[in-house]
């Protein structure tokens, strides 16, 4: 390697707040989740931060694709979004990972308990990325909820389930401090919003617990009531299906 192509290199690695950089992009890998971080606004500094030492978008990306192989690059691009809100943009083929909806709920659970929020934010974080990772797989794999906003949204939360009860030694803890984090939500906003694609927050909450309980009931004998009776075939359906459509894609 030359010396210019050397030092072009280095200023690549050391640029994951500059995407755009000349000669950065083509050294980016072609197909699968990618992470890449925009330079934030001076209001989103703190968030910005959290990530990169938390590397979490890094970590997720990394676990999707050991488990999927995605024939194309998606984008997982943390950046100021301004209110924009976070979200897969199918034309982009990019998760957007806000960094501004990272205050909004540290914000939510520091009102709540009264104490350092780190741990919950990372655990929220990354159920935020694998949902949106779902989103990109419905659109990878043109699956039949695509362009139905609620199926596709509810098919989004149950594919963040399969990542983090398939084996990830802290998956149930996050899912269940998502659940959490949307009761949060719910209480701060009781009146749902009517545009809103996503299911209501108390309803999100419920299928997340739903899920942590009906894949593992002796585990969470707390989470045990009459309304749950049916999470264990309501999760043992929410694998099955995800599996069979996930099929093409699936790693060895």
């Amino acid at each position: 390697m030359t010396a210019v192509r050397r030092l072009a290199a280095a200023l690549c690695c050391a640029a994951v707040l500059m995407p755009g950089l000349a000669g950065c992009e083509q050294a980016l890998p072609a197909r699968g989740f990618v992470p890449r971080y925009e330079k934030p606004v001076e209001g989103d500094l703190d968030a910005a931060r959290f990530l990169k030492q938390r590397k979490l978008a890094e970590t997720v990306a990394a676990d999707l694709n050991a488990y999927v192989a995605v024939p194309y690059r998606v984008t997982v691009l943390a950046r100021s979004c301004t209110g924009e809100g976070t979200g897969y943009d199918p034309e982009k083929l990019r998760i957007e990972l806000c960094y501004d909806d990272l205050a909004e709920d540290r914000e939510l659970f520091e009102d709540a308990d009264h104490r350092p929020a780190d741990e919950p934010l990372a655990e929220v974080v990354r159920e935020t990325l694998y949902h949106e990772a779902g989103h990109a797989l419905v659109d990878a794999l043109d699956l039949p909820v695509r362009g139905d906003d609620r199926a596709e949204e509810d098919a989004a939360d149950r594919f963040a389930q399969l990542m983090l009860l398939r084996g990830h030694p802290e998956g149930e803890q996050t899912l269940l401090t998502a659940a959490r984090a949307y009761d949060l939500a719910a209480a701060a906003g009781p009146a749902p919003d009517p545009t809103d694609e996503h299911a209501p927050d108390a309803a999100r909450a419920e299928s997340h617990r739903c899920a942590v309980y009906g894949a593992a009931p002796a585990r969470h004998q707390d989470l045990a009531t009459p309304a749950r009776a049916a999470c264990p075939t309501t999760w043992t359906q929410t694998r099955d299906a995800w599996l069979k459509d996930l099929a093409p894609l699936l790693r060895a």
